[in-house]
């Protein structure tokens, strides 16, 4: 089968590689469609970070580069290994990607299953991966979404989850207002959320389509261009000079996160969302005389059924999000080249292994 195979920055190739064999409590999974993430282009720019080196071994996967890249996939189940019940082929599904010890429990009980020792993600870390044309995973790692959610919105319900998850490390309540720093598709799905659970969203974002699609999809009442506007005055403004009660950092750049700072009001919340490939700076006088609550998240926690739900009953719509599709053999060319040099002319781009 097709697949695209990271080997270190820069050099992604797509190669015929074996069918993955469905084991005893895995399911195989026909991918329709995956999505082209930062952490993606992170990794083809920056890496390997998330990306076991070539010999160096992740100690829970055993592989190392390459690695066959992709984690935000839907598909159809084709098989089923000795144990799973609820599945059957011809379920629609979509996988959520982690990579965790056997003896993790990944129940409700346990809300920090993505912080174990040595956590990764598949798609990354090994274990196959949604750029290819089969995928084999684990029975836990997998939620049916039913036969009403489209299979190429349904590949972006992982990172509708990481802004699920982002949502909720913030503890924002309706009708608070929130500030996104960043467009792009964390930031848009970020919004998508807060919006869908009464939070009054205003994004700052440079590209102008980025700009329209967040208002045209509604996910924000209020747009800047942080290089026209005074972002900081726009927001106290809509807050009577308080500020913003939340933030969140979608964009891996400094002047973004400096400006929550400013932004966001006494004792209010920064989430950094975005994955950075390069250090930052932290002005500490802002973050103690103001006493911000500066948080991390990473990927999700439980989101996933909850996020499933919030596209099912229609309060996100992810159609729009989606702007491009294409084949696995333009994966670098019309995919990675254009998020990373025209980024402003896109949003997801979809690829459909079959292509």
């Amino acid at each position: 089968m097709k697949a695209a195979r990271y080997y270190d920055r820069g050099d992604i190739r797509i190669e015929d590689i074996p069918e993955p064999q469905v084991e005893p409590g895995t399911v195989g999974i026909d991918v329709a469609y995956c999505g082209i993430c930062g952490t993606d282009l992170h990794e083809y720019l920056d890496g390997p970070i998330f990306v076991p080196p070539a010999g160096h071994p992740h100690p829970i996967s055993g592989e190392s580069a390459p690695v066959t890249l992709g984690h935000e996939m839907s598909g159809v189940v084709y098989a089923v290994g000795a144990g799973v019940t609820d599945l059957a082929p011809g379920d629609h599904v979509v996988v959520e990607p982690y990579i965790v010890r056997d003896d993790v429990d990944t129940s409700e009980a346990n809300m920090a299953y993505h912080l174990s020792p040595d956590m990764n993600f598949i798609g990354l870390a090994g274990r196959g991966g949604g750029l290819a044309e089969k995928i084999v995973v684990q029975r836990r790692w997998v939620h049916p979404i039913g036969p009403d959610i489209p299979l190429d919105e349904a590949a972006l319900i992982e990172p509708l989850s990481v802004g699920y998850h982002a949502y909720r490390r913030s503890g924002a309540q309706r009708g608070d207002l929130a500030l996104v720093t960043g467009a792009g598709p964390i930031g848009l799905l970020t919004a998508a959320v807060l919006t869908a659970e009464g939070v009054t969203v205003a994004i700052s974002e440079p590209s102008a389509l980025r700009r329209e699609k967040a208002l045209e999809t509604g996910v924000a009442a209020h747009v800047f261009d942080p290089r026209e506007v005074d972002v900081v005055a726009e927001v106290r403004a809509l807050t009577g000079g308080v500020g913003a009660d939340v933030a969140f950092e979608c964009t891996s750049v400094q002047p973004a996160l400096d400006t929550l700072f400013e932004a966001v009001k006494p004792r209010g919340v920064i989430v950094v969302v975005s994955i950075w490939g390069h250090p930052g700076s932290l002005d500490m006088q802002k973050l103690v005389l103001k006493e911000v609550d500066l948080r991390g998240t990473i990927g999700y926690v439980n989101s996933h059924p909850d996020t499933i739900r919030l596209v099912q009953e229609g309060k996100v719509d992810l159609k729009p999000f989606i702007t491009g599709r294409i084949g696995l053999d333009h994966l670098v060319d019309e995919g990675f080249d254009t998020l990373i040099h025209r980024n402003e002319t896109a949003v997801k781009i979809l690829v459909d292994p079959r292509l």
